[in-house]
């Protein structure tokens, strides 16, 4: 299965509270904080929600 690595790039301060809950279920608590995950829907469905916050890289 394919792997995602996330970044944290911005700052949860002045987002919505909807979208510091779904960083925060990501695991990722600081700016530059990286997680591996598997591509899973519902992965990819927090990513596009939050992805201006975040950089994406796809592993294989």
């Amino acid at each position: 299965m394919a792997k995602l690595k996330i970044t944290l790039k911005k700052s949860l301060i002045g987002r919505k509270k909807d979208h510091i809950a779904t960083v925060n279920a990501l695991g990722l608590r600081k700016i530059g904080k990286t997680i591996e995950v598997n591509d899973t829907p519902q992965i990819r469905g927090m990513v596009n929600k939050i992805g201006y916050l975040l950089q994406v890289e796809e592993l294989n």
